[in-house]
């Protein structure tokens, strides 16, 4: 990585010479990779330009998810869900992420109960007294991505359904303990899955979290089965997401074969998942979205 000239501007577009901005910076992945470690590639890590970038693409998505948190309700159906997100984000100057993507024919995914994630609005699906949801937002804002969901009880949810939701969410709290720079993805997933474990559940392996910032998904993959000191580093610049899918039931699931898109539980038990964005700073973390 050090091939850069001492005092070349540095590759990062700083404007800053080389040896006072990354220089230390490669030195230590050199480091790490020579230790047999798995380090992030330059286009992995995010200018300073393109963080403000994304960390404004992230206002937008907040707003939106707080929209979505002051009007949801039992009797309304995903389709409304669904024009919610796609007004306010317009309206804000952004686009919805989901729209289109792939062939995706909706603004946001909506998953309720036994659907793990990628569940598709529609008229038809009234939410009912007793859901589990989950409303996962992703904005562009000038050409930036951000990402995050958030779990909704509706109405009066069944103890073991809603301490699922509040436990999903503990365990991400548990996995940023572990999030760090210069330490391992790994480290983040084994500390979610144990907790998970711990109370009974189990963690969706097929399905992770994932860089995210210039595209929609970009490296790293984001797993949350994994162990410590495993994993790619996590160094300062490195944009993820942290979106644990956590069933009670067994970790097994599958895709609606009608719509190519809906991931279920193959028990039929209820999954819960939130999703926040983080960014790797020098001394620890910052929550983008969430």
């Amino acid at each position: 990585m050090t091939d850069w000239g001492r005092n070349d501007p540095c590759w990062c577009g700083s404007g800053k010479k080389y040896k006072k901005c990354h220089y230390e910076f490669d030195r230590k992945l050199e480091e790490l990779y020579d230790m047999g470690a798995v380090v992030p590639s330059r286009d992995i890590i995010k200018t300073p330009d393109e963080i403000e970038g994304i960390r404004k693409s992230a206002q937008v998505n907040i707003a939106v998810l707080d929209y979505v948190a002051e009007h949801i309700r039992e009797g309304i159906s995903t389709a409304e869900i669904d024009k919610w997100v796609y007004d306010e984000t317009t309206k804000r100057g952004g686009i919805p992420a989901p729209l289109d993507y792939e062939g995706f024919p909706k603004s946001v995914c909506t998953s309720i109960n036994e659907e793990v994630c990628h569940g598709i609005p529609s008229e038809d699906v009234i939410l009912k007294d007793g859901d589990i949801i989950n409303v996962d937002v992703s904005t562009i804002l000038d050409g930036y991505y951000s990402d995050s969901s958030r779990m909704f009880c509706i109405g009066n949810v069944a103890p073991e359904n809603r301490k699922l939701v509040e436990d999903v969410h503990k365990a991400i709290e548990i996995g940023l303990e572990q999030v760090k720079p210069w330490g391992y993805l790994g480290d983040m997933g084994q500390a979610i899955n144990d907790f998970a474990k711990s109370q009974g559940y189990s963690v969706v392996r097929e399905i992770g979290g994932h860089g995210c910032g210039l595209e929609f998904h970009e490296d790293p993959w984001v797993g949350f089965t994994t162990k410590k000191g495993t994993e790619m580093v996590m160094a300062p610049g490195m944009i993820f997401t942290i979106e644990p899918m956590i069933n009670l039931g067994k970790p097994q699931v599958y895709t609606d074969k009608d719509n190519g898109w809906t991931v279920y539980t193959r028990d039929g038990k209820p999954s819960a998942q939130w999703e926040i964005q983080v960014l790797i700073t020098e001394d620890g973390y910052e929550i983008l979205a969430y």
